[in-house]
């Protein structure tokens, strides 16, 4: 697959959805499982990075797999909420420029 852009992104999982997954769950239920897949990076990353160590049934774990799952779903709820990502994260970038432009170099934790 080529590169791709977020806007093909989310027109990619909209063909998906409507193709093969039937329809989009509700907005709250897409909330329940995004929760959920945001537990699941957090299972692994605190077992990998940080000072959990992992069961037996745990060690088998797919990091990028498990952040593709929290796309997918972000990507659903901007669809079905009718949210285009790529302007959504220009004017958050836009917005963290103007209000972080110095702020983290005069951060002394950073540095």
């Amino acid at each position: 697959m080529d590169e791709l852009t977020i806007r093909e992104c989310q027109k990619i999982i909209d063909n998906w959805i409507q193709t093969i997954g039937v329809r989009y769950f509700s907005e709250l239920t897409n909330l329940g499982i995004l929760m959920e897949e945001v537990g699941e990076v957090a299972r692994i990353m605190t077992r990998v990075y940080g000072d959990q160590s992992f069961k037996k049934s745990d060690e088998q774990y797919d990091l990028a797999d498990e952040l593709a799952d929290v796309l997918f779903v972000v990507v659903c709820i901007a669809n079905q909420t009718g949210i285009d990502l790529t302007e959504a994260i220009e004017r958050n970038l836009e917005k963290k420029t103007i209000r972080d432009k110095e702020r983290h170099w005069n951060n002394p934790k950073l540095t």
